[in-house]
């Protein structure tokens, strides 16, 4: 917005990408949403929303978890931009963060500015109609929905499944980074580590048990 770079500077190109190795084109592809405007916004307000109640629901305390998603579906919708003309894919990547929340959630009502009432996972259908009537290409939209439901297929639902197994397994080097190392049940710390009620605790023992 301050002009200081542009987006002919950010956006998706292969060429730019693996000829002139322009690697920071993969991510930055993903944190552009146009100008500011109407669009912008409610992108942002769904990004931050959508992020935030699947961080804190079905990914608690896996982050681990959650930043591999994030991978694997920016791998994906990467991968499809090779052979298509995408060149921002932030928006993209919001309907999947939507899309998976809100399969997670289908008994959940929504109402979209007072004017419809439906389920969860009706919500980034929704969104593409809303998308549609602004005029934009529903194509972005729909990448986001696919890729939210092969995520959604592979981790939810194939695993469950008779014969099935958990094909999207987080790489160790990913939770030795963000997830919190499990305590030890053997481990004894030591007095001067141990919570304070413990010496009173332990007080209260010898005037039971005195030697």
């Amino acid at each position: 917005q301050l002009e200081f770079i542009t987006p002919f500077q950010l956006y998706f190109n292969p060429d730019l990408i693996f000829r002139k190795f322009q690697i920071w084109r993969l991510i930055t592809n993903f944190l552009f949403f146009g100008p500011l405007g109407f669009s912008f916004f409610f992108n942002m307000i769904f990004l931050y929303r959508y992020c935030r109640m699947l961080e804190e629901g079905s990914f608690r305390g896996r982050t681990a978890d959650f930043v591999f998603m994030f991978l694997f579906g920016g791998f994906l919708m990467t991968l499809f931009g090779l052979f298509a003309s995408l060149f921002f894919l932030g928006q993209a990547f919001t309907i999947m963060l939507v899309y998976v929340w809100s399969r997670r959630n289908p008994y959940i009502r929504m109402n979209f500015f007072g004017l419809l009432n439906f389920q969860a996972p009706f919500l980034p259908w929704v969104l593409m109609g809303f998308s549609l009537l602004l005029g934009n290409s529903i194509i972005i939209d729909l990448l986001g929905i696919a890729v939210g439901h092969i995520y959604y297929f592979l981790e939810d639902v194939f695993p469950n499944q008779p014969g099935g197994k958990k094909l999207l397994l987080t790489p160790n080097f990913l939770k030795m980074v963000f997830d919190t190392p499990e305590e030890d049940p053997n481990y004894n710390p030591l007095p001067e580590d141990r919570p304070e009620h413990q010496p009173r605790d332990q007080d209260q023992n010898e005037q039971q048990h005195p030697q």
